[in-house]
């Protein structure tokens, strides 16, 4: 969700960045992605990465790729709780703005600081 002026008086009471968004609640297989994400990186090193078509691979089996941007939405609400932290290129990147490849590795609140807070989709 990329932050626009237009809600900085009631940010607490953003829930939806779109229309879209609202309309597609967040429903059991989203929920499913985000256990997924936490799952996998649970049984990885500490600072080991995971991608998010490995989650969509978990839930989705053979039909994991219309689960890939699903994924990322997951991995970028886990984000927004400070449970994971989306990087690229090893360094932490604003989840509303990356663009292409991203991994997933296992949230540090301290990284949190450096863009505007994500709200829940």
């Amino acid at each position: 969700m990329t932050w626009r002026k237009a809600w900085a008086a009631n940010w607490d009471h953003v829930r939806y960045c779109s229309d879209r968004c609202r309309r597609r609640k967040v429903g059991p297989t989203d929920r499913a992605l985000e256990r997924a994400i936490t799952e996998l990186l649970t049984h990885r090193a500490a600072t080991a990465t995971i991608c998010p078509s490995e989650a969509a691979r978990a839930v989705g089996g053979d039909d994991w790729r219309a689960l890939l941007e699903p994924a990322r939405a997951a991995a970028r609400r886990l984000e927004a709780r400070g449970q994971v932290v989306i990087s690229q290129r090893g360094r932490p990147v604003d989840p509303s703005t990356a663009r292409g490849p991203i991994r997933i590795g296992r949230g540090r609140r301290s990284d949190h600081g450096s863009h505007p807070p994500s709200a829940p989709h």
